[in-house]
């Protein structure tokens, strides 16, 4: 590509890789020493940026740590408005979730690799970190509630409807990290899972219509 266009688009390129760069040699910090004991500095020099560079891209010492849910924050918004005519939302989400257990999605709890339950044993045992995870929650919330009022909900019943939804995902997700946790592996907890959505989704339909 050339001209301003391409200019455009190379920055964007530079700046994705920036921001992954960061998070990344934050998050190999926060995995070896703890969360605590990791200074923004010290996470600057690790990725070779300076303090300022490093806040542009993460406010806060927190998002360092959770950039991977920041990025999927409006995820259940996208899959409701992107999903195909005739298929309601529940439908849509629901199969959404399904996918992601197949595919051992991190963010279903359904991950046995031992990266990704180091990075779950540093979030849920920093508590400012899932402090911080509550915020990402709240958004979804309402990118959520904001997409099922443009499929035809209305007022307070879809932003009851979002919570309701939001907290849904939380649990299951939980509940399948919490097994492999305690030893189980994923293919073994897979079945429970599948049939555990299903039951979810299923209340959901029922109470939600």
């Amino acid at each position: 590509m050339s001209g301003a266009g391409g200019g455009t688009g190379l920055r964007e390129r530079k700046k994705r890789l920036t921001y992954r760069a960061i998070s990344d040699a934050a998050v190999a910090l926060f995995l070896e020493r703890g969360f605590d004991a990791v200074s923004v500095a010290e996470v600057a020099a690790a990725a070779d940026v300076s303090k300022p560079t490093l806040f542009r891209y993460f406010p806060t010492k927190e998002d360092l740590a959770l950039h991977r849910f920041a990025e999927h924050e409006d995820e259940a918004a996208r899959v409701v408005a992107a999903r195909p005519a005739g298929v309601p939302p529940l439908e849509a989400l629901h199969r959404h979730v399904l996918d992601g257990l197949a595919r051992r999605d991190p963010l279903t709890g359904l991950n046995d690799e031992e990266g990704v339950l180091a990075f779950h044993r540093l979030l849920y045992g920093t508590p400012s970190l899932v402090a911080r995870l509550h915020a990402y929650q709240v958004r979804s919330e309402r990118a959520l509630a904001e997409a099922l009022c443009a499929a035809g909900a209305q007022g307070i019943g879809a932003r009851l409807a979002a919570g309701q939804i939001v907290a849904v995902l939380r649990i299951l997700a939980e509940e399948n990290w919490r097994r492999i946790e305690a030893g189980e592996r994923a293919d073994d907890v897979a079945p429970d899972a599948v049939a555990a959505a299903d039951h979810a989704f299923a209340q959901l339909r029922s109470g939600l219509g």
